[in-house]
């Protein structure tokens, strides 16, 4: 892993990012008291995800223990059963190619000029808080809001951090305070939302949910859910890909480079970042995972960070293995569905970043964080 890299990852996690790296060194899988069975390998990652019945996300220790008080039980993150099949059928259309990329080309436009213009003007601009601007407007417009300026934007990614912020990597479920700060920001955007969904306007992520068949109570807890799981996945993703990319040589070969080699970087930063560093499921009968038997009520936390890193360094001409391939965003019955979303957002704003030549002039990691990120980035327009 790069230097940089391993600072953002012990700058977050100081003592939970070496457990979670030794554990690496104990094998496949490792049962670890008080925190469960413990999963370092891809291809069985994989299996466990690919088994909706026998690992699950509703039980004790997984997601749903952690999120139902907070989004109420009827949320994607949450669900099993023939109950989130049906709700994934009635959402299956709300992420088009066309329409994600027709969303981000339109909302994006007006602040990816400005930051062309910052940049063509010399001025040295700090990636991190752009990044935090771009991925409000985007979440403002899939959950409705009506204001859109700077502010308000940077206001919404404020308000998700908050949420995010409780949560560390050994969390199981969130304190009475805890909710109640939860309660008072999802709330007033569930209101948002819900106004959004009444007005009907197919053109609208909440229109089109209506138009899908979803309850304006659905469609509240899967804006929530939106909202929860992938404002910062972009946001902090972006800065780390263009530093990989600066550190390894690589800024003007993917500037230049066909559209297949940027979703190829964009994948490799992915694999390496790993932004969802943990996956949690609960045992739901007996099995056996790797040779080690596991049952009704135990925890398995998959070490996505362990099962992406053990491909090796960043290296955009390596190709992934099928067990491999994009295990980040999950797997089987709960592969994110904002995927289309997200490589969205990434390609639109990493192609305008690219334009710029970009020359990293100062940075720092940042503390305190549940997804590991830099605190600042900043660049400048780089020499051709």
């Amino acid at each position: 892993m790069s230097g940089w890299e391993r600072r953002l990852y012990l700058s977050a996690h100081p003592f939970a990012y070496p457990l979670l790296r030794g554990l690496a060194r104990r094998g496949p899988v490792v049962r670890v008291p008080g925190l469960g069975v413990v999963v370092n390998d891809a291809a069985l990652a994989r299996e466990v995800l690919m088994d909706g019945e026998t690992f699950r996300k509703d039980g004790p220790g997984s997601p749903g223990e952690l999120w139902t008080p907070v989004l109420g039980p009827s949320v994607l993150l949450n669900m099993e059963g023939e109950g989130h099949r049906a709700l994934r059928r009635r959402l299956a259309e709300l992420f088009t190619p066309t329409y994600v990329d027709g969303l981000c080309t339109r909302v994006l436009a007006e602040p990816l000029a400005d930051l062309t213009d910052r940049l063509e003007r010399g001025a040295v601009v700090d990636l991190v808080d752009t990044m935090r601007v771009l991925a409000g407007a985007v979440i403002g417009e899939v959950i409705g809001l009506d204001t859109r300026c700077e502010a308000a934007y940077r206001h919404l990614f404020e308000q998700g951090e908050r949420i995010v912020s409780m949560v560390s990597l050994r969390t199981r479920r969130l304190s009475p305070a805890q909710l109640e700060i939860a309660r008072e920001v999802l709330d007033p955007l569930g209101d948002i939302a819900a106004k959004a969904y009444a007005a009907g306007d197919e053109g609208t992520v909440m229109g089109r949910m209506r138009t899908l068949g979803l309850s304006e109570a659905e469609a509240r807890g899967a804006a929530a859910a939106f909202f929860l799981t992938g404002t910062e996945t972009v946001a902090t993703l972006v800065p780390r890909l263009i530093a990989l990319l600066h550190d390894h040589g690589q800024l003007a070969r993917v500037a230049a480079g066909p559209a297949g080699l940027l979703d190829r970087a964009i994948d490799e930063a992915m694999r390496v970042t790993t932004p969802t560093p943990v996956m949690l499921r609960s045992v739901h009968r007996e099995t056996e995972i790797g040779g080690t038997r596991a049952g009704p009520g135990d925890r398995v936390l998959i070490a996505t960070h362990n099962c992406c890193r053990a491909l090796g360094p960043f290296d955009l001409d390596r190709p992934h293995p099928p067990e491999l391939r994009r295990l980040w965003f999950g797997a089987g019955p709960h592969f994110c569905l904002g995927y289309p979303l997200a490589m969205a957002e990434t390609r639109t704003v990493v192609r305008t970043v690219l334009a710029a030549r970009p020359v990293i002039t100062r940075r720092a990691a940042a503390r305190g964080v549940l997804i590991p990120t830099y605190a600042r980035l900043m660049i400048r327009k780089g020499d051709r």
